[in-house]
This record gives C-alpha cells, sequence and structure tokens, in this order.
C-alpha cells in the first residue's frame, strides 16, 4: 500500500524562525527518515514542500498495512515530542504509479 505522509508544523513561519529545540527535534526526524530508508523503507519522496502558505514536509512511502503507516508517523521524532506541536496527515494512494520497473 501507497500513503502520502504530510508533516505539518506548528506554525506557518516556522521555516525561517524556528527555535534551537526545534532545529534539533528536526535533526532527529530527519536522522529517523534516514534510517527507515536504510533500513529497507520503500520511501519514492521525501522532503520540505515550499508552501508560500507555509512550509510542510512530505513522504511518500510504501507499507503493508494503514497500521504500519500511522506506525511510522507515530514514532517521528517531530510528532513523538508532542511538545512542539507537529501533527501529521496520513494519506491512502490506492491507485498512485511509484516506480518504473
Amino acid at each position: 500500500m501507497h500513503f502520502f505522509y504530510k508533516l505539518l508544523p506548528p506554525r506557518a513561519t516556522f521555516a525561517v524562525d524556528m527555535t534551537p529545540e526545534e532545529a534539533a527535534v528536526m535533526g532527529q526526524h530527519v536522522a529517523y527518515w534516514k534510517g527507515l530508508i536504510d533500513d529497507g523503507l520503500k520511501v519514492f519522496a521525501l522532503g520540505p514542500v515550499g508552501d508560500p502558505k507555509g512550509v510542510f514536509g512530505i513522504a511518500v512511502i510504501e507499507v503493508e498495512t494503514e497500521a504500519a503507516a500511522h506506525e511510522l508517523g507515530h514514532n517521528d521524532p517531530a510528532i513523538s515530542r508532542t511538545e512542539y506541536g507537529f501533527r501529521y496527515e496520513l494519506h491512502p494512494m490506492p491507485r498512485g504509479v511509484m516506480h518504473s520497473p
């Protein structure tokens, strides 16, 4: 199954005014996803999106179940460290074409 994971920062201005503590959490977030990729998670796109309304992060992932996708989200340090106010959305991609053979 394929999912679109959207990481929503605590405020629209986050990319330009994050605190040192928030920057440290973002470093943990990046390391978390890099570790998953290194361990074999199929990730087809990953990174920030420069939306003029406010930057957000995305990942397009392949996992066995929606529960597995939510587990990835809940374990993301940006999410599990609830004091920073990040949220995520998860959207299934039932007919997405992810890569060519």
